[in-house]
């Protein structure tokens, strides 16, 4: 079980672990941010061009990850693969297979 450290959210605000949903990489919540406003990376279509809305994961080295990679808000990412839990995605002209917890955490538009 997880231990009952708080993570501090991508919008600033504190992560206890115990609100229900979808939208933060580490509890499964969205921080007040309604759900059917997103559109993760895992609901997108194959070859198709989206920009980054935002990284939503209270998990700083989740986001540390993406960011090390080239996902931030406003650049450019593209799913070409997704098999299983397992998605290829382009970014800056590179390729990059991420696991489904990780591309949940990419918001796009």
């Amino acid at each position: 079980m997880e231990s009952v450290e708080r993570f501090r959210g991508f919008f600033g605000k504190k992560c206890d672990g115990k609100k229900q949903g979808m939208g933060c990489g580490k509890h499964g919540h969205h921080h007040g941010k309604r759900q059917a406003a997103q559109r993760s990376l895992i609901r997108g279509e194959l070859n198709q061009p989206y920009t980054i809305k935002s990284i939503e994961t209270c998990n700083e080295e989740m986001k540390d990850f993406l960011f090390t990679l080239g996902c931030y808000p406003g650049e450019s990412v593209t799913m070409v693969s997704a098999i299983s839990d397992h998605f290829v995605i382009v970014v800056k002209d590179a390729r990059y297979s991420i696991d489904k917890s990780l591309a949940k955490c990419i918001i796009i538009r």
